[in-house]
């Protein structure tokens, strides 16, 4: 593994750090690689139940590296084929983290931008410092952010979106919040604080429980809602015939402690 990515195991939890401060941590071609690798270590292992993606520095993550970009414009294609794969491996990251079978949570202590913004969205859950802002501003520099449109337009509103994308203009993490992007809100000092909770008390719940509550949560959101209440009710159908499940329910008729096996 690089040192501009630290990927490590603490009890049930896997922490994913960005450690490339200097360049702001950007989704440069090594980091993607790294990051893809480390989601599908932390997909296998069947050992933890949570995911932390964060990061060392001032930023949380800067979009794409320009520079790396830049670079491409030199080949016979003027760099369509080496933008056209770029932008497929950064979506191909994305659709990881929603299809992972535990829950992934962002710890954002400063900027997250373009394609950063792009990951803040795609994580379930997302904590951010009062430090943190949000923003998809490739507009300033003749780039529109239609990528990080598709996580970013799932998660806050419509109108909300486009003002963004069309004038570059960031959030706030109090914004963030409020429109929907980020859950909490804290100090800078408590940030981590705060991701370890509630990455605590995912824990304490039943995996497979979690997994399969996962992967519905986004099926049926794709779907209308007849189809999304006929599917999740079969989800819940054969939920209910887990033995872990009868014996939660059991335990909580009778006032009594259970432990998962998982």
């Amino acid at each position: 593994m690089s040192d501009i990515l630290l990927h490590e195991v603490k009890g049930k939890s896997e922490i994913i750090t960005f450690n490339n401060p200097n360049k702001l941590n950007v989704l440069s071609d090594k980091m993607l690689e790294l990051l893809l690798n480390a989601l599908e270590k932390s997909s296998s292992n069947p050992k933890t139940k949570v995911v932390i993606i964060r990061s060392t520095g001032k930023a949380f993550c800067a979009g794409h590296d320009l520079k790396e970009m830049q670079n491409a414009r030199i080949n016979s294609d003027e760099g369509i084929g080496y933008f056209k794969d770029l932008f497929k491996r950064c979506s191909k990251v994305m659709l990881k983290i929603k299809n992972l079978p535990k829950p992934v949570i962002a710890e954002v202590q400063g900027i997250a931008t373009a394609a950063g913004c792009q990951l803040v969205a795609t994580c379930d859950i997302a904590i951010a410092s009062k430090k943190a802002s949000f923003g998809v501003n490739g507009v300033n520099i003749g780039l529109f952010c239609s990528t990080p449109m598709v996580a970013l337009s799932r998660n806050i509103s419509r109108k909300k979106t486009f003002e963004m994308l069309v004038t570059g203009d960031f959030l706030t993490a109090n914004d963030a919040k409020e429109a929907g992007l980020i859950n909490h809100v804290t100090e800078e000092n408590e940030l981590s604080n705060k991701t370890n909770e509630i990455a605590q008390k995912i824990t304490e719940k039943f995996k497979r429980v979690v997994k399969i509550g996962k992967e519905a949560f986004y099926n049926q959101a794709e779907m209308n809602l007849e189809k999304a209440y006929e599917y999740t009710s079969n989800v819940m159908a054969e939920n209910m015939i887990y033995k872990e499940t009868k014996e939660g329910i059991s335990a909580f008729i009778e006032k009594r402690d259970h432990e998962w096996t998982e």
